[in-house]
């Protein structure tokens, strides 16, 4: 017998395991009438759902769900990993609530990356030099040693005359090279929402029959400059874009992994990147996440570029208040800290101010005011992320 809303709050309110003296930011009433309204929802999707106890695997990964691929994608091979999300009104973990669907990213013609590199051929040029000479050195000699497999002669003839002449110096004339590795990986996570394919105003400059950007071809050509600038470096790096449509089916679309090649397919891929639906922004960051805390690599980032807020149409008990997704989304960048890796938040929203500062809290993020110059910005604070 499924219970009212009314006995679902009766049963809360006399329940000793929930301490509403903890809780500042809503009033007893609030708390109370917003975990019902989650109980309510989690009561009507398990009694419409059939079972799918079989088709899980704890977070791990399931064989591809035709019922579930997205035809639009062009690829069936989908594999599906689990993640718990954070309800900041009940103070806990939703567990197991959100799916990422991870596909390889739909290929385009590759047209869109030889022509961003041909527009933008100064700014390649510029951005390659300053970070080619960031790129170390194979090795170091280091001098002065008390012992080593080399010899440095004028120090060995300094010390065997300081010696002939009484003073007794250390015998400190061995080198040896000490060889350098840059042990730095990035992900890169593309905001594919659909509010990504709002225009950004007239072509500039003014071509007879060019077409204005959109925001998603911005996020798409500054993936372009940060590709040919950590080519130029040497660092590990991965693309990936996100967008889905409820807490069950989360896109995760694969553009390069951290380990493999970029490759001619990985530039279709890029090229290929088109808005799909909404911003469900935990489960992406949870999912990236997994992939650089798996990989070996002494520093590790994770940059995020979206146009806005997080949102979704289940992401919280009303899709106009964002509380519930700022809240996951914050969650979900202290998880990754708490991982070693460094998250960074770029977005092109001039409203950003409004909900990043208690998103991000002291997580580092920017503000791009002038979306077009994000080609130009975000190798720039690659650099001061990595430390360089």
């Amino acid at each position: 017998m499924k219970l009212t809303r009314e006995e679902l709050a009766d049963l809360l309110e006399g329940s000793p395991d929930l301490d509403l003296d903890s809780i500042t930011e809503l009033d007893a009433s609030q708390v109370i009438s917003t975990v019902v309204d989650h109980l309510m929802d989690e009561i009507d999707d398990r009694a419409g759902e059939p079972d799918r106890a079989e088709d899980r695997d704890d977070g791990n990964g399931t064989e591809p769900d035709p019922a579930m691929d997205d035809a639009a994608s062009g690829n069936p091979e989908i594999t599906w990993f689990e993640y718990d999300e954070w309800d900041f009104a009940a103070h806990d973990y939703r567990p197991g609530y959100c799916r990422v669907g991870e596909r390889r990213g739909t290929e385009g013609d590759g047209a869109f990356y030889e022509e961003t590199l041909r527009s933008n051929h100064g700014l390649v040029i510029e951005t390659r030099r300053r970070f080619e000479q960031l790129r170390p050195e194979e090795s170091r000699r280091v001098f002065r040693l008390d012992d080593g497999p080399d010899i440095d002669l004028d120090e060995a003839i300094a010390f065997h005359a300081d010696k002939l002449a009484g003073t007794g110096p250390l015998p400190r004339f061995y080198t040896r090279r000490n060889k350098i590795v840059r042990d730095v990986a990035v992900a890169l996570l593309l905001d594919m929402s659909a509010s990504t394919n709002d225009e950004i105003g007239p072509a500039t400059p003014p071509t007879a029959g060019a077409t204005a950007k959109r925001v998603i071809d911005i996020e798409k050509e500054s993936a372009v400059l940060m590709v040919e600038a950590l080519g130029a470096i040497g660092d590990a790096y991965g693309l990936y874009g996100f967008s889905g449509q409820g807490h069950d089916s989360v896109e995760l679309h694969v553009i390069k992994e951290l380990d493999a090649a970029f490759d001619d397919a990985a530039r279709r891929r890029l090229s290929g990147i088109e808005p799909v639906r909404a911003t469900r922004m935990g489960p992406a960051i949870r999912h990236t996440t997994s992939k650089l805390d798996a990989y070996p690599a002494k520093v590790k980032i994770l940059i995020l570029v979206s146009d806005g807020q997080p949102q979704d149409d289940d992401y919280g008990p009303d899709r106009g208040v964002i509380d519930y997704a700022v809240h996951d989304t914050k969650r979900a960048l202290l998880e990754a800290r708490r991982k070693r890796i460094m998250p960074f938040l770029i977005t092109v929203d001039s409203d950003g101010h409004e909900y990043l500062g208690q998103m991000c809290g002291d997580i580092g993020y920017e503000i791009v005011a002038d979306i077009e110059s994000l080609p130009r910005r975000l190798p720039r604070l690659y650099r001061y992320l990595a430390g360089d």
